[in-house]
């Protein structure tokens, strides 16, 4: 799986390329690929100025399987509250 931050990374280099398609006009497959790689490029030395480099982070937990832990630990603490003490 992908971090979230790094998908975030591909989002944001994706609208670039989108706004820059629309804004210059950019109609062949060619030309839009070459400046989606163009923005890629970009995103990644600007993380990697910043001291990120995605590749070596840890993965994220599965965004899925954090919801299913969180109703199954809600369920728990429904059916055993804990007892405050008075």
């Amino acid at each position: 799986m992908r971090l979230p931050s790094s998908l975030k990374a591909k989002d944001f280099a994706a609208e670039i390329t989108i706004f820059n398609a629309k804004q210059n006009r950019l109609t062949s497959e060619g030309a839009i690929s070459s400046e989606h790689v163009t923005n890629n490029e970009a995103v990644r030395k600007t993380l990697l100025e910043r001291g990120i480099r995605p590749e070596i982070l840890p993965a994220a937990e599965d965004v899925k399987k954090v919801e299913r832990r969180l109703a199954s630990e809600e369920k728990k603490s429904l059916k055993n509250p804990d007892v405050l003490d008075t």
